[in-house]
């Protein structure tokens, strides 16, 4: 029997690294394309909704479909999921993720705090992801031990804070709503009273800054998939750690806390049991 070439999957490895990247760069050029002209334009918005006002526009479904058109295209044994769509089972051990407009309430009022997110899955576990924001010409992507930022042309290597304790840190989440009000609640206030400065309403672009050294923890809960699988490789790949509130990793949405380096999630994760 051959023994196996450990040079030769390893290239194959990056090769396959590679040609997703490019590929997640193709992907968000062309919902950069579908979703700019919408934005700061009059939409008709549809609440989906039942006890909390979820948004959906024509934006966001045009641009989950010119995606899923995309990758079925390339990739036709691939799964899909996204958030207005649904799910499609494919054959293969991978699956996309996405998110159209992750911060569909910033985008309706004009805000450019909103991006698309794109993920590669293999099984449940995010490979690849990617945080495109076409307005502001900023992206953000991970995977195979690497994250980089882009803009007008710059490339630059994301790395998170690595020596910054809990006392000093700075807190982020999209809303206080976002939180049971009997125990996550609780647990999220415990939190916040442990660090320098709580700040709210970014959506994806705090997992984004985390990663490129800006702050220092995104504590949620009731997260879709969809929310944060593009966004778990960039954090992990910059030095960060995300994990649920339990500390075990995230697969399905649901909590979520990530923190710039190791040390730090330890001590935010001890903060959150306080209650």
């Amino acid at each position: 029997m051959a023994s196996l070439n450990l040079e030769s999957v390893g290239a194959m490895e990056e090769n396959f690294a590679r040609e997703i990247e490019a590929f997640l760069s193709e992907l968000a050029n062309a919902a950069g394309a579908v979703v700019l002209p919408y934005f700061r334009q009059a939409l008709e918005i549809e609440d989906k909704g039942r006890t909390v006002f979820d948004p959906v526009t024509a934006a966001d479904r045009a641009t989950e479909q010119i995606l899923r058109e995309a990758i079925r295209a390339r990739y036709p044994s691939h799964g899909i999921s996204g958030e207005e769509f649904g799910i499609e089972s494919g054959s293969s051990e991978y699956h996309w993720v996405l998110d159209p407009i992750d911060g569909t309430r910033a985008f309706m009022c004009g805000v450019p705090t909103w991006g698309t997110l794109i993920a590669l899955c293999r099984d449940l576990e995010p490979l690849f992801g990617i945080m495109s924001q076409p307005f502001v010409g900023e992206r953000f992507s991970g995977g195979a031990g690497r994250a980089s930022w882009q803009r007008g042309g710059v490339t630059q290597r994301l790395i998170t804070r690595s020596n910054v304790e809990l006392g000093r840190a700075s807190l982020f989440a999209t809303a206080p709503e976002m939180f049971d009000a009997a125990h996550e609640w609780p647990r999220f206030q415990a939190l916040s009273r442990a660090v320098r400065m709580t700040r709210y309403g970014i959506d994806c672009y705090a997992y984004c800054l985390l990663a490129a050294g800006h702050i220092d923890l995104v504590a949620e809960a009731g997260l879709g998939h969809y929310d944060i699988a593009a966004l778990i490789p960039i954090v992990e790949n910059a030095g960060g750690v995300v994990t649920n509130w339990q500390g075990e990793a995230v697969r399905a949405g649901g909590q979520v806390l990530a923190a710039a380096n190791p040390a730090l999630h330890a001590q935010a994760l001890a903060a959150l049991q306080t209650c």
